[in-house]
């Protein structure tokens, strides 16, 4: 084998497998930024499980969670986002089966008031019950007595009897 043959065929086997791995330039084609059905986009996955709530953990996002439950509906939702669903009616199928609880944001509507105004009720009971003073200890304290100038006319001294 020649010399140049033996170059080439060392050029060849480095930057041929560099330049596959990088990719034409410019980036991915305008095509590949939609998923074909039947693919899961990981991060689609990862963005939707992070705004439902597990529900066992019930303080873990169900992306982060790893009861048995919350890998179900990890599996569930994978294949969902497989058959075509959008992340809302994902969301719709999800509500329907669980409740509001299973998402971080429940909407605000008739049946969630509670989920909302459970919190603002439970702040102004707790000061309603710091802020106001006890009426067991105010009505067992008497204000002190303090001296006045005036004469107490039950403790008149005088010994002329009022007219």
């Amino acid at each position: 084998m020649s010399r140049a043959t033996a170059i080439r065929h060392r050029i060849l086997t480095v930057l041929l497998p560099a330049l596959l791995l990088a990719g034409p330039p410019g980036g991915p084609p305008a095509h590949a930024a939609a998923t074909p059905q039947g693919v899961v986009d990981p991060d689609r996955l990862h963005a939707l499980t992070a705004e439902l709530r597990c529900l066992v953990c019930q303080n873990e996002s169900l992306a982060d969670s790893t009861a048995p439950l919350a890998l179900d509906l990890k599996r569930e939702i994978s294949a969902r986002m497989a058959a075509g669903d959008s992340d809302a009616q994902i969301l719709d199928f999800l509500v329907e089966r669980y409740g509001d609880f299973v998402t971080y944001r429940p909407p605000l509507a008739p049946r969630t008031l509670v989920l909302w105004l459970g919190p603002l009720v439970l702040l102004l009971a707790g000061a309603v019950v710091v802020l106001r003073p006890s009426r067991r200890t105010t009505a067992g304290r008497r204000p002190p007595s303090t001296p006045s100038s005036a004469p107490d006319p039950s403790s008149s001294t005088s010994s002329t009897p009022p007219p």
